[in-house]
């Protein structure tokens, strides 16, 4: 497998990438929706909290890569099977993952930093808080976290839907191309 995208194929670059923050994102929503309901007493009240911040932090890093990286290495031309619709359709879900992804990243800087403290990313370095003092901050911030993050996992599984209808409804390569084929 060839590292940079071609008219035909993604690379491995741009594959790792994908599924990476696929992962991260399903791996992040499920931490986050078992950690708030810890007691006060559970252990992983202040780890589970640290984890995903640090996780969080990487993947906002991660994406930046990756739209850098989809900025120099565009992607693959759609498929001549895909009409202007299917076509508009992938270009509107694909910005509106990447919004959502940033949008709830920022929602958790935001909430994170509220009280004028960094983000520690595994001990190794901290994120400054440069946006603090917003009124309700934490709260607003939170409640946009969670809808944004509902919203992005659900919109994810759409995404997912779509590619598997693409390959055993349609039976085009699209499934196929986003693991390098």
């Amino acid at each position: 497998m060839q590292w940079r995208n071609t008219s035909a194929r993604y690379g491995l670059v741009s594959v790792l990438l994908h599924w990476l923050v696929a992962l991260a994102v399903f791996g992040l929503f499920a931490l986050g929706f078992w950690m708030v309901g810890l007691s006060y007493y559970d252990p992983w009240r202040q780890s589970a909290p640290d984890l995903h911040k640090s996780i969080g932090i990487l993947l906002f890093a991660t994406m930046l890569l990756r739209v850098l990286w989809r900025l120099f290495n565009p992607a693959p031309a759609a498929l001549e099977n895909h009409g202007a619709l299917t076509r508009l359709a992938s270009r509107l879900g694909h910005a509106a993952l990447y919004l959502g992804l940033f949008g709830v990243m920022l929602s958790g800087y935001l909430i994170s930093t509220a009280d004028g403290r960094g983000i520690e990313v595994f001990g190794l370095f901290s994120v400054p808080a440069t946006l603090t003092g917003i009124e309700h901050q934490e709260d607003i911030a939170g409640d946009i976290h969670e809808y944004l993050a509902w919203g992005l996992v659900i919109f994810a599984v759409v995404h997912g839907l779509a590619a598997l209808k693409h390959h055993f409804i349609d039976r085009d390569s699209t499934l196929l191309r986003m693991f390098g084929r």
